[in-house]
């Protein structure tokens, strides 16, 4: 692993400022709202020796916190003399409740406020991912998430939705970005443009592929020509062992070639896309030849809902792929000013909420790569 170690998810070792490539400008302000900015220089010139405590929190129950240790880096590399701030912070992949308070800031204003709306941006975008992976996680029971993110974003946040995408329970991401903060590389086989190098051949793809990366473990896209049976079946009578899992991935737009064949079972369900009708009978279909050492992947349109949907009918998918549906923004945190000089002084309807469990944490555990 790059930077820590991880048991049972729990966290043993803070990641670092080793992992997180901050732009510089973050120290000048560039990316701080203006008022923030301006409160500074007015803290620096008129108040310059209060003491305040700042906390963070967000307003949703059992939600999976993440961005911890990037917001604490980001201290670390930004505020002004941040060797005097007091720091106590909850840690990446622990489960929040709302207005549960994740992290507390004392020290002068000046010296750190502007990072405020900063730290709240981070924890907010890395919180959401973890959580919706984390349901997603849930919803599949034992069945393995494949993190598919890297077309639903712009491509700057792959790292940082990665780690919360780890945190949240993902076994696996797309893009080696997504794997960058903890050490491993990305996972993929083929998209469509490959079989569509070969005129629409699946298995002429999927042989090419094996002869390129044959230490790979195959997987095949199968949903090109829409008939997601008959082409894994191809594959499977050609491969046999070497074949290591299908994907299907059809448009919710289409319905498979299968039920063009089997029309006697229309009628009773939605007959469009990666529906469980069908990979029923993909299973079936492959069982019935012996290729029960083929696994079945599903991907497209897929989220919590919809793979409880599929794990209600225990559906026989091996893997699920996850995309737009985890990046969703929805969960936000607030940072409010509450005690000064170690008093409580705070807007109406906020006041200091103290947590036991958060940790202190001090400005030597963090190296500094400003």
């Amino acid at each position: 692993m790059k930077e820590y170690e991880l048991k049972h998810r729990g966290k043993i070792k803070r990641l670092t400022n080793k992992t997180f490539k901050f732009d510089k400008r973050v120290g000048e302000g560039w990316f701080s709202a203006v008022y923030f900015l301006k409160t500074a220089e007015i803290a620096r010139q008129c108040a310059p020796d209060k003491i305040v405590t700042m906390q963070f929190f967000q307003r949703k129950n059992g939600a999976v916190l993440c961005g911890i240790d990037e917001a604490i880096s980001l201290l670390h590399a930004f505020a002004n003399h941040p060797e005097e701030l007091e720091i106590w912070a909850l840690n990446d992949g622990d489960r929040i409740d709302a207005y549960e308070t994740v992290l507390t800031i004392t020290g002068r204003y000046q010296n750190f406020g502007f990072l405020e709306g900063i730290i709240d941006g981070i924890l907010a975008r890395r919180t959401s991912v973890a959580t919706h992976v984390l349901e997603v996680v849930e919803a599949a029971g034992d069945k393995e998430i494949i993190f598919m993110g890297d077309r639903d974003d712009h491509f700057s946040q792959q790292a940082g939705d990665g780690y919360a995408a780890f945190i949240g329970g993902s076994t696996a991401q797309a893009t080696h970005a997504m794997n960058e903060w903890w050490g491993i590389e990305g996972l993929g086989t083929m998209p469509h443009a490959l079989i569509q190098l070969f005129n629409g051949d699946t298995l002429a793809a999927a042989k090419a592929y094996h002869e390129i990366f044959p230490e790979d473990k195959l997987m095949v896209l199968v949903d090109y020509n829409n008939d997601a049976v008959e082409e894994s079946l191809k594959v499977a009578r050609h491969f046999g062992d070497k074949l290591s899992a299908v994907r299907v991935d059809t448009s919710n737009t289409m319905v498979d070639q299968y039920f063009m064949r089997h029309q006697d079972q229309l009628g009773t369900f939605d007959p469009r896309g990666t529906n469980p009708t069908l990979i029923f009978a993909l299973r079936d279909a492959l069982d019935r030849e012996g290729f029960n050492n083929v696994k079945i992947v599903v991907s497209g349109g897929f989220n919590a809902e919809k793979i409880a949907e599929f794990e209600k009918k225990n559906t026989p998918v091996d893997f699920y792929g996850v995309g737009s549906s985890l990046l969703k923004v929805n969960i936000s945190f607030t940072g409010d000013n509450v005690l000064l000089d170690g008093k409580e002084q705070a807007k109406a309807g906020r006041r200091y909420r103290p947590n036991p469990r958060l940790e202190q944490v001090f400005y030597g555990d963090n190296e500094i790569h400003s």
